[in-house]
C-alpha cells in the first residue's frame, strides 16, 4: 500500500472515530429535553459526557487536520464549497462547549433553560453540518480541470448531501438515546432503552437510502456488503435494547456507523473529490497528495502519537465507566 492510499485510510478511520463518538455525544444533548423530566435527570444526561465530550471532537480536528496535510488538493476543493456549513459547525460547537460550562453557574431555572436550549441546538446542527460535508465529497462538485470548484457557494447544498445531513443527524439520535440507556440508571435508563428500541429502525432510514444511492452511483461489488451489514446490525440493537442488554446494542450501532463510512468511502477511492461536471476533473488519491516527504513525515509523527492519545482516551472511558442516577447529584445546584 502507497502513503496517499494509506493516509486516505487513516483519515477514514478518523471520521469513523468522530462519529461514533461524538454520534452519541450529539444524542445526549439531543434528547435533554425529550428524557430530561426535570433538572435533576438533565443534569445527569450532561454529566454521562461531562468527561468526554470535548475530548471527543479532537477527532474532528484530526480529521480535517489530516486532510490539509496529506491531500491538500481535497482540503481546498472541499471546503471551498462548504465553508457555511463549516461556520454553522463552528459556531455550534462553540455554543454548546460554553453552555456545558455556564448552565450551572447561576442557580437559576430560566439561566439553565436558556443554556439547555443553546446544548439541543449546538447539538443538532453540527451533526447535519458533517452529514452534508462528508455526502458533498462523495458525491462531488462541479470542478473544472484546474480543481478549482464552479458555480456558487450553495453547490454543497443538494438534495443528497442533505439526505447525508440528516442521516448522520438521525443515527446520532438513537445512539445518544443508546449511550444514556448504557450509563444511567432508574427511570431514566428505562425511558432512554424504550426511545432506541423504538426509533432505531426509523431513525436509519435516512442512513440505508444514503448507501444504497452511493452504492447505485459509485459502489463496487464488495461496499455491497457493508452497505446490507447496516440493516442487519440496527435489528440487532433492536433485539438486544429489547432484552435489556444496553452494552451489546451500543456496540451493534458502532457496527452500523463503521459499516456506512467503509461503504461511503470505499465507494469514492480511489477518487477523494468526485467531479460533476467531468469525471477526468475528479481529485484522487494520487493527484490530490502532498509529497512523498510529507507523507512520510506525517506516518512517523502518527505512529508514536497516535498511540499515546488512544490510550488517554481510552482511559478516560475506562474511569468514568460506571452508571450514574439522579442520587449522585447534589440537592444543591451545583455545576453540572
Amino acid at each position: 500500500m502507497d502513503l496517499p492510499t494509506l493516509w486516505f485510510c487513516i483519515i477514514t478511520l478518523f471520521w469513523l472515530g468522530y462519529l461514533f463518538l461524538e454520534g452519541f455525544d450529539f444524542g445526549v444533548g439531543m434528547l435533554l429535553p425529550v428524557l430530561g423530566r426535570d433538572d435533576t435527570e438533565r443534569r445527569v444526561m450532561i454529566n454521562t459526557i461531562g468527561p468526554v465530550w470535548d475530548g471527543n471532537e479532537v477527532w474532528l480536528i484530526v480529521a480535517v487536520g489530516a486532510t490539509f496535510a496529506a491531500f491538500p488538493a481535497w482540503y481546498a476543493g472541499l471546503f471551498s464549497a462548504a465553508y457555511l456549513p463549516v461556520l454553522v459547525l463552528l459556531l455550534a460547537l462553540i455554543g454548546r462547549g460554553v453552555a456545558f460550562e455556564y448552565r450551572g453557574k447561576v442557580d437559576s431555572p430560566r439561566w439553565r433553560a436558556a443554556w439547555d436550549r443553546v446544548i439541543v441546538l449546538g447539538s443538532w446542527l453540527p451533526p447535519l453540518a458533517v452529514g452534508l460535508i462528508l455526502a458533498t465529497t462523495v458525491f462531488g462538485l462541479p470542478l473544472d480541470a484546474d480543481g478549482d470548484r464552479v458555480g456558487s457557494v450553495w453547490e454543497a447544498v443538494r438534495w443528497e448531501t442533505v439526505l447525508g445531513g440528516v442521516a448522520v443527524a438521525a443515527f446520532s439520535l438513537v445512539h445518544g438515546a443508546a449511550f444514556l440507556a448504557l450509563k444511567t440508571e432508574g427511570q431514566l435508563r428505562h425511558r432512554a432503552r424504550s426511545f432506541a428500541a423504538r426509533f432505531v429502525p426509523v431513525a436509519l432510514l435516512p442512513l440505508f437510502t444514503l448507501l444504497l444511492l452511493v452504492q447505485w452511483d459509485e459502489g463496487v461489488t464488495w461496499t455491497l456488503l457493508p452497505v446490507l451489514l447496516v440493516p442487519v446490525a440496527g435489528l440487532v440493537a433492536v433485539w438486544r435494547l429489547l432484552v435489556g442488554r444496553e452494552g451489546q446494542a451500543f456496540a451493534a450501532l458502532g457496527v452500523v456507523i463503521a459499516a456506512a463510512v467503509v461503504a461511503l468511502f470505499g465507494a469514492l477511492y480511489p477518487s477523494v473529490l468526485p467531479s460533476t461536471l467531468d469525471a477526468a476533473n475528479s481529485l484522487t488519491v494520487d493527484s490530490a497528495s502532498s509529497s512523498p516527504y510529507t507523507l512520510t513525515v506525517m506516518s512517523w509523527v502518527g505512529l508514536f502519537g497516535a498511540p499515546a492519545v488512544l490510550i488517554y482516551q481510552g482511559w478516560t472511558y475506562w474511569v468514568f465507566r460506571k452508571r450514574i442516577g439522579t442520587h449522585h447529584i447534589p440537592k444543591a445546584p451545583a455545576h453540572r
